[in-house]
């Protein structure tokens, strides 16, 4: 029975975006891009309603809890490639965790009046421990807190909004103080991942009401409602504080926001919200990344140890989850987090761009569209990735290793495992 109307199915994609991205990345934005922040938002926005093009097309003729993982299946099969980009999928989910689990630890250590690598490391332990603790006892306490959280943190936001409008000096955003065309264009790729999580709609397709319309306008409503936000946020930020404190805040550079219209109340408040934000944030994605894996595995693409499940809950799932986003969050720092996180995202988007113009007859979907989603895609990541080789080569280092690791380990454990055990071929 389909029980998510419209609105439900929007604020699925709402709140798969605005979870602790923009708290995360809006510093990055700034340092890069400068007063061209809003302009770099609304050229990772383009990339993803593009892209959001080729879901809703996807998820209306393929309705199914996969999402992605189906998408990819139904273009290309059972080859290395869908398998490698399973596991991908898997990983990059990770990342996120890390990247919000960093997120939470820049802004927690504002509430401390002495700060250090241990208060770091031991709060960002603590934002992954907790809420797999959580999801290990309680599943359904995760569904039933983040419609709340979702509320809470986007009214903040247009709240801060609202209160810092009258304090924008507008000569902050005039070109001449904007970065290099190229600059600009990076920063939107890196900041890039605080898009990622529109296409969490396409796993509720089979449960969304009317699902020919609603599926199409829920993508597109989701996208273009969070691009009007981080844009607005981007010009509270950029136009109320100087740039000289916003880089050295830079990790929490939204509650600096807040200040000049709230003082620092408005900063505790917007810290608060910042913690609250990311730590369900980091609760929502073990949920789902636990489940995915347990999905994956039940197809026979992952090890089946993911399948280990007690009281409806993905044990193993939550467990590898945890232990893994633990390493990555305490060992990469978070510019190359974010780096590594769009550059995935940014990576299957066009996958699935391409299994969309692959499908492109069975879906009824415009070539040319699909076409420009494809290239926009592809040339977001090779921007993002030339950069980045020439500003910090241990991330895109470290994204190749995630492609390496992904493509061996479908090679070995498809070849090996599951084209024995499952009788699966190529």
């Amino acid at each position: 029975m389909r029980t998510i109307g419209l609105l439900g199915a929007i604020s699925i994609g709402i709140g798969g975006m605005v979870g602790g991205g923009i708290f995360a990345v809006l510093g990055e934005a700034v340092s890069l891009a400068h007063g061209a922040t809003a302009l770099a938002f609304a050229i990772a926005g383009l990339v993803a309603i593009f892209t959001a093009y080729s879901y809703a097309k996807l998820s209306v003729t393929y309705q199914s809890s996969g999402g992605t993982v189906t998408f990819i299946d139904k273009a290309f099969g059972d080859n290395i490639l869908s398998g490698s980009v399973n596991f991908m999928l898997w990983l990059s989910y990770l990342i996120t965790i890390s990247l919000y689990a960093t997120a939470f630890a820049s802004y927690g250590a504002t509430f401390f009046t002495h700060q250090s690598d241990f208060l770091n490391h031991a709060l960002i332990t603590g934002a992954i421990l907790l809420p797999a603790i959580i999801n290990l006892v309680s599943a359904s306490f995760v569904g039933k807190s983040e419609t709340i959280i979702v509320v809470v943190k986007v009214s903040l936001l247009i709240f801060v909004i609202f209160v810092g409008a009258s304090y924008v000096d507008t000569e902050r955003m005039s070109p001449h103080h904007w970065s290099s065309p190229l600059s600009i264009v990076v920063a939107g790729m890196i900041i890039f991942v605080a898009y990622e999580g529109f296409e969490l709609i396409a796993n509720a397709a089979e449960d969304i009401k009317n699902p020919e319309k609603n599926l199409p306008r829920a993508f597109y409503f989701s996208v273009i409602i969070v691009i009007f936000l981080y844009v607005f946020i981007s010009i509270i930020t950029v136009g109320s504080v100087s740039e000289e404190i916003l880089m050295k805040a830079k990790d929490y550079a939204l509650a600096e926001a807040a200040k000049p219209a709230l003082g620092q109340t408005g900063f505790i408040i917007v810290s608060s919200a910042a913690l609250l934000s990311t730590f369900s944030a980091i609760n929502a994605t073990i949920y789902g990344n636990a489940r995915l894996g347990y999905r994956i595995a039940k197809d026979g693409k992952l090890p089946h140890a993911l399948m280990d499940s007690k009281r409806d809950i993905p044990f193993n799932g939550v467990v590898y989850t945890t232990f893994l986003s633990l390493i990555l969050a305490n060992s990469i720092d978070l510019t190359e987090i974010a780096i590594i996180g769009s550059a995935s995202f940014l990576l299957l988007f066009f996958i699935v761009n391409i299994s969309a113009y692959k499908l492109k007859k069975e879906i009824k979907a415009s070539a040319f569209i699909l076409i420009i989603s494809s290239v926009l895609t592809l040339l977001a990541l090779a921007t993002l990735m030339f950069h980045t080789y020439t500003s910090n080569p241990r991330a895109v280092i470290i994204f190749m290793a995630f492609i390496i690791i992904s493509l061996l380990f479908e090679l070995i454990y498809g070849r090996y495992v599951r084209g024995s055990l499952f009788k699966r071929k190529y």
